[in-house]
């Protein structure tokens, strides 16, 4: 029997391929807004972070997020980032 292949994902702050599990997807829709999204079914095009509060501030800190996306910053975004973040390190 084959062994199932694990997909990987790229984080966008620190650019490492990890397991898709272990990151936590961001999705951004048609109409420009980008939501965390947990579950990693929500509509839109996804990008992945490692769920790690250090990582999240960093994103804050160079904007990695909305730069990559060469938008503008969504107010209280990184906030509510690094908020979950820290919520699911202390699960």
């Amino acid at each position: 029997m084959r062994n199932k292949k694990i997909p990987l994902r790229k984080c966008i702050v620190t650019g490492e391929r990890k397991p898709k599990g272990e990151l936590l997807r961001i999705a951004y829709s048609k109409d420009g807004v980008l939501t965390i999204d947990p579950s990693g079914k929500a509509p839109g095009r996804g990008f992945y972070i490692l769920i790690d509060s250090a990582v999240a501030q960093k994103a804050k800190k160079k904007n990695s997020i909305f730069g990559q996306l060469k938008m503008p910053e969504q107010e209280g975004f990184y906030d509510q980032l690094i908020e979950y973040v820290k919520t699911v390190e202390g699960a």
